[in-house]
């Protein structure tokens, strides 16, 4: 570990001097060391600066060893916090998490929907500030920043590109300058598939060391993709729109341009356009579709089918079936051995979708007679995005000074990819 640690900046060991002190609970200046690999003299130094930015608290001494007794060194889980929040047309999602990434307030409200952008944010400044306020956050010092998990592509000023076959008012908007104008704090973008892998990874189910996958499904379908506990982002930062895996070249055309894409076959917008077509179906569910129903819409088939609905049963069976192929696909090119399906659609629906996938990969795995593959449903609902944002917002900004930017509002440099490429799965 010691060369793990000797190439980084002073930032760079202070953030990894507090997540070691985060995996341990608590631990001593010995032992830091020890993990390390720094001198003890670097350590005195980095902990010294973290106890005097608030981060780190002495919390007792450990157990007599002969000699002088080590003092301990915790999280100081008053010291920061950070809000994350995941955006889409169903619903706005927020938490706020402390410096151990624990959940310590939640808010859920009206989605984004057909509302400007400049609605939205305005709305979604006022709820966060309800929420630090309700949660009794002394100051905005104190908050590390906002993360904002946001469906589709990011371009490199981090501005979101077109997620849908409808272009709205979200296409290119700064929500990142906006939100900060708005609130004063600093603000990051990051995929919401993304943010849901970093929330898994966050509340310690996954190991360190771990590959995986968080296959996300909203309105389409992402994967955050997670090796050796660092984020994939791919050339673009865009590494992970699974929804556009082709699967039949001579497939149905897809909204992104191409033909037989995952989403094509399977996404929830196939399913709602395949029971709307059945009039009895749709009368019965009371589906509209619209396009602002379509989460909506989908959560009424997806609770149908999981009651045993034959109608509704079948037509969520299929996407199964499609997403199923995705995720062998997956698990062979990656030598994966586990997949967490995450997001609104596989909460709705999700023992449906984990039953095919457990079954492809268990029959027809390439590498199931190396190892075994566990697919399994995300513990953490619908705030999976919501969390993992935070952890964004956690991390970029966590050694930075407290409170609101020193530059103007407006003027903060733009969210560029190679930025957005540093974000780091936490232990």
């Amino acid at each position: 570990m010691a060369a793990k640690f000797s190439s980084r900046s002073a930032t760079e060991t202070g953030r990894a001097i507090v997540d070691l002190v985060r995996s341990s609970g608590v631990i001593s200046r010995v032992e830091l060391a020890e993990r390390s690999g720094l001198t003890g003299a670097s350590i005195s130094r980095t902990v010294k600066r973290l106890l005097d930015d608030g981060l780190l608290v002495e919390t007792g001494q450990g157990d007599p060893t002969g000699g002088k007794r080590r003092t301990l060194l915790e999280l100081n889980t008053q010291g920061r916090y950070a809000v994350g929040v995941s955006v889409d047309d169903a619903r706005l999602t927020y938490v706020l998490i402390n410096l151990r990434g624990q959940v310590v307030g939640q808010l859920t409200s009206g989605g984004a929907g057909p509302a400007e952008p400049q609605v939205v944010v305005r709305r979604m400044a006022k709820e966060v500030m309800g929420l630090l306020k309700r949660h009794r956050v002394r100051s905005v010092r104190d908050v590390t920043g906002i993360g904002v998990a946001i469906p589709g592509r990011l371009d490199a000023r981090g501005h979101s590109m077109r997620a849908s076959r409808e272009a709205t008012d979200w296409e290119q908007y700064a929500l990142e300058s906006a939100l900060g104008e708005a609130t004063g704090l600093p603000v990051t973008l990051e995929h919401d598939y993304v943010c849901a892998a970093l929330g898994e990874f966050w509340v310690g189910r996954i190991p360190a060391t771990a590959d995986f996958i968080c296959f996300y499904a909203a309105t389409g379908f992402g994967g955050g993709i997670v090796l050796e506990g660092e984020v994939y982002r791919g050339a673009s930062a865009n590494a992970g729109e699974i929804g556009h895996m082709t699967l039949d070249v001579d497939g149905p055309l897809c909204w992104c341009g191409s033909r037989g894409c995952l989403e094509a076959f399977a996404g929830p917008r196939t399913v709602v356009a395949k029971a709307l077509a059945r009039r009895e179906v749709a009368t019965r569910l009371g589906l509209t579709g619209a396009p602002q129903d379509l989460r909506a819409d989908f959560a009424s088939i997806a609770a149908a089918a999981v009651a045993q609905d034959a109608d509704c049963s079948a037509l969520v069976q299929e996407s199964a079936r499609y997403v199923s192929a995705a995720v062998l696909s997956l698990t062979n090119v990656m030598d994966l051995d586990r997949v967490i399906l995450s997001g609104p659609a596989f909460a709705e629906a999700g023992p449906l979708y984990l039953s095919a996938a457990q079954e492809a990969v268990s029959t027809l795995s390439f590498m199931r007679q190396v190892h075994p593959v566990t697919i399994e449903l995300s513990q953490l609902g619908l705030s999976s995005a919501a969390v993992g944002a935070a952890t964004v917002a956690l991390d970029e900004n966590l050694l930075a000074p407290a409170g609101p930017p020193a530059e103007p509002a407006g003027e903060r440099a733009p969210l560029t990819a190679s930025r957005r490429r540093r974000s780091r799965a936490l232990g």
